[in-house]
């Protein structure tokens, strides 16, 4: 127990509260608030120093940092395992003519692709029928970016991003876009169980203002 008439050791105060010590408190001040010298713990500051030294080593590319043969090097690696599973990039567009899209529809390979490419990516806008959902009807004679297969071919490769369609040449394999815009062509005068109603300007007619020819104007 200790002497109250005892005078209290140095740097502390009433209260068992230690006092600042003066050399420890650093000569700045602002608006009269004096600022104490307390530094970091030492394993925070080895943890930050580690972390630059980290960083320049993972910048240099030093093989054996971590696991494999370097950032770029695993990089490379990631990028031919994605390229041997979805295949490499689309090219900006597919070649095709009229004739190209014309004979696709035609082939019952092609259409078998086209039909199994549509279910899986394009169905869930444009209904499994074509009688569209979200995304406009196929199968009528109305048209928003244009119904001949060169427009089709367009409008699935760019997309329509404001609508919320991707650019599918961006994702698809340039068969499959071909064979895709395909089988769209032939929906054309099916019957969807609940058809939508008609969007945009119908085949053969020039949107208002507009000097298409007919049947450029989905």
């Amino acid at each position: 127990m200790s002497d109250p008439t005892q005078s209290p050791e140095p740097g502390a105060a009433a209260g068992g509260r230690r006092r600042p010590e003066p050399d420890r408190i650093l000569e700045h001040d602002y608006d009269g608030i004096r600022e104490y010298d307390n530094p970091m713990p030492g394993w925070w500051v080895y943890i930050f120093w580690a972390t630059i030294a980290f960083a320049v080593l993972y910048w240099l590319n030093v093989p054996g940092l971590g696991s494999g043969k370097g950032r770029i090097a695993a990089y490379q690696a990631d990028l031919a395992r994605a390229q041997a599973k979805y295949g490499a990039p689309s090219a900006p567009a597919v070649a095709l003519s009229e004739a190209d899209l014309l004979a696709a529809a035609q082939d019952p390979a092609k259409l078998a692709l086209g039909r199994t490419t549509f279910t899986t990516n394009c169905a869930a806008c444009h209904g499994a029928d074509g009688g569209g959902v979200i995304g406009p009807n196929l199968t009528d004679d109305y048209w928003i970016h244009g119904g001949a297969p060169l427009n089709l071919l367009g409008t699935v490769q760019n997309g329509v991003l404001d609508k919320g369609m991707p650019a599918w040449n961006a994702v698809l394999k340039p068969e499959q876009v071909e064979a895709v815009v395909a089988y769209v062509a032939t929906l054309h005068g099916t019957t969807p169980a609940n058809p939508k109603a008609p969007q945009g300007v119908k085949a053969g007619e020039a949107a208002p203002g507009d000097a298409a020819a007919p049947g450029t104007a989905k």
